[in-house]
Order: C-alpha cells, then sequence, then structure tokens
C-alpha cells in the first residue's frame, strides 16, 4: 500500500470517526433537545389547565353570583306579591266581617258573648262594653240578656269587652285586635317550596 492509500485510508478513519461523533453529538443534542421540548410542552400543558381551571371557576363564580341575584330579585317581587295579595285579602275579611255584623247572626253572637262574660263574672261587679257602631243594638242587648250596656269609647271593629272588677280580668272579644292579630300571624302557604 502506498502512502497515498493509507493517507486516504487514514483520512477515511478519521472522517468515519468524526462522523460517528458528530452523530453521536447530534444525537446528544437532539436527545436533550427533544427533552426541552417535552418540557416545555408539559409546562404548556400544566398552563394551560391551570388557565381552563381558573376560567372554569371564575365562570362557575359569576354564573352562582347571577343566580343568587336573581333569587333575591325572584323573594323580594314574591315578598311585595304576598304583602299586596295579604292587603287585599284582610280587606275582603274587613268587608265580610262589616256585612256579617249587619246579621242576626251577630247580634246572636252578642248575645252569646255578653252571656259568657256574665257567667264567667258570677255575680261580681262587670262592665260590659260594646262597640260604638252597634249604638243601635244596645236596648235590644239589654233586654235579652238583662245586662247594662255600655258603649265604648274606641272603636274595636265589634263584639264586645268586659271587665270583671273584683279580679281585674278583661274578657276580649272585640274583633279589631283578633283581626290585627291574624293579619301579623297570617302566612301564605301551599305549593311546592313556597313557604
Amino acid at each position: 500500500m502506498t502512502v497515498e492509500e493509507k493517507l486516504a485510508r487514514l483520512q477515511e478513519a478519521a472522517m468515519e470517526e468524526a462522523r460517528a461523533q458528530a452523530n453521536a453529538i447530534i444525537k446528544q443534542h437532539e436527545g436533550t433537545l427533544t427533552g426541552v421540548l417535552n418540557q416545555h410542552k408539559d409546562e404548556a400543558n400544566k398552563q394551560s389547565d391551570m388557565r381552563i381551571k381558573a376560567e372554569k371557576i371564575n365562570a362557575r363564580q359569576q354564573q352562582n353570583m347571577a343566580v343568587s341575584k336573581a333569587q333575591l330579585e325572584l323573594k323580594r317581587e314574591y315578598g311585595m306579591r304576598q304583602k299586596e295579595l295579604k292587603k287585599k285579602l284582610f280587606k275582603e275579611v274587613e268587608q265580610k266581617l262589616q256585612d256579617f255584623m249587619k246579621t242576626d247572626e251577630y247580634v246572636k253572637l252578642l248575645v252569646a258573648y255578653i252571656e259568657k262574660a256574665a257567667h264567667f263574672a258570677n255575680g261580681e261587679e262587670l262592665t260590659i262594653y260594646i262597640n260604638p257602631t252597634d249604638a243601635d243594638k244596645k236596648r235590644y242587648l239589654e233586654e235579652h240578656t238583662g245586662m247594662k250596656l255600655t258603649i265604648s269609647k274606641e272603636d274595636f271593629v265589634g263584639g264586645v269587652r268586659a271587665v270583671v272588677h273584683g279580679r281585674n280580668v278583661l274578657i276580649d272579644h272585640a274583633y279589631k285586635g283578633a283581626v290585627e292579630q291574624e293579619y301579623q300571624s297570617f302566612v301564605f302557604r301551599g305549593g311546592a317550596g313556597i313557604g
């Protein structure tokens, strides 16, 4: 083998070794870059997932706030409507009460109230009051109960009030207090979710 052949072989061997080293370096760099790329992808995916979760939470919070606001508005409107209906209902009750107070049944009820009060007093000193609007019934009631009646200075809508002086007891069959108490405690009930 000539020197030139040796040189060519040596050069070829050196080139192969250089190529092998270059390929190894390229593969190493490729592996490193692939690792960096994968790490970057993972980090980008994690950040993307975190943003998506944050946006979902934000959207859910906004939805909850909107629902809460709508519920509060509905409750407010519901409460206002209930108040309107309650007032309307009790105006009807008052009208029916006024109509009832013009009947014979009302007069019979007054007689029953007076007799109960007299029975309760059991002979003790008793003052029985009737409403000013019932002044026209005073004579009839006194004749049918045998009791002396006093016309009240206070309008208690209707019914009877009596005071047993010896026991300091008030017997109250007045409609004003009963209607007011019923108005205060009245609540609409019924239907699903209606309290």
